[in-house]
């Protein structure tokens, strides 16, 4: 049991446990043309994909660190593809196949699989300033009590929503896409009566405009010793 004394009190009294919330990423193979389509215009077919590979690699490790619950790989277009083959084979993560559907279809199917095995949440690939501590503050918001959990993003949309429960509400019919996406969830989840806990802003990576950004956060890691510094340098002769 994971204990910490309350200062006012005195008393010693038991933190949550945070290993109870899963973490789900929905995440593209490496495929040239068919992952990071809009970054193709500045990188190609081939660096947008080896681009993907590397988001999907760096939020795969930033899940694992976190130490939370266990942590899938919901696979698109599918589990076989030597990309998941070979992350399933080092890190040990269960893969699975996204449905078919639009995105709010395969984020609930998500939370539908999850959710009976506690809290879950659910990010793409698409994020490469969040931490593993971000994932700590969102799964302890869930533990805390909220029924949602939030990192919205600066363009309008979300990069982080974690449930309690599935929430078919939260998903179905959404303008995804577009820089409405989380007032939208927002005033759903209001009608609806859903705690929701709103952390962080941050940013994605979606379009040629991001990747400046994307590499002046690289390049300030660049200092990481070892095979972290090969990683980004490698990551930053894409750009």
């Amino acid at each position: 049991m994971n204990l910490r004394g309350n200062t006012v009190t005195g008393r010693v009294e038991s933190a949550p446990d945070l290993r109870h919330v899963q973490i789900a990423v929905l995440a593209k193979a490496p495929v040239p043309g068919f992952a990071k389509t809009r970054l193709i215009p500045a990188l190609g077919p081939a660096g947008a994909a080896r681009l993907q590979r590397c988001l999907a690699l760096r939020t795969v490790r930033t899940a694992l660190v976190a130490d939370l619950g266990p942590v899938t790989l919901w696979c698109a277009p599918d589990v076989q593809h030597r990309f998941f083959r070979a992350l399933r084979r080092t890190s040990g993560i269960r893969c699975l196949a996204q449905p078919e559907g639009e995105l709010g279809v395969r984020m609930h199917a998500a939370f539908v699989q999850q959710c009976s095995a506690g809290p879950v949440l659910l990010v793409g690939t698409d994020c490469p300033p969040m931490t593993p501590a971000h994932l700590r503050r969102a799964a302890l918001a869930l533990q805390e009590g909220a029924d949602a959990v939030f990192h919205p993003a600066e363009d309008g949309g979300y990069v982080l929503v974690g449930l309690r429960r599935p929430q078919e509400a939260l998903f179905s019919g959404m303008a995804w896409g577009t820089d409405r996406v989380m007032a939208a969830t927002r005033a759903r989840a209001g009608d609806l009566g859903i705690r929701m806990r709103e952390l962080e802003t941050l940013w994605d990576v979606d379009v040629v405009a991001d990747l400046p950004r994307l590499q002046e956060l690289l390049a300030g890691e660049d200092s990481t010793p070892g095979l972290e510094r090969h990683r980004h340098r490698t990551t930053l002769e894409l750009l």
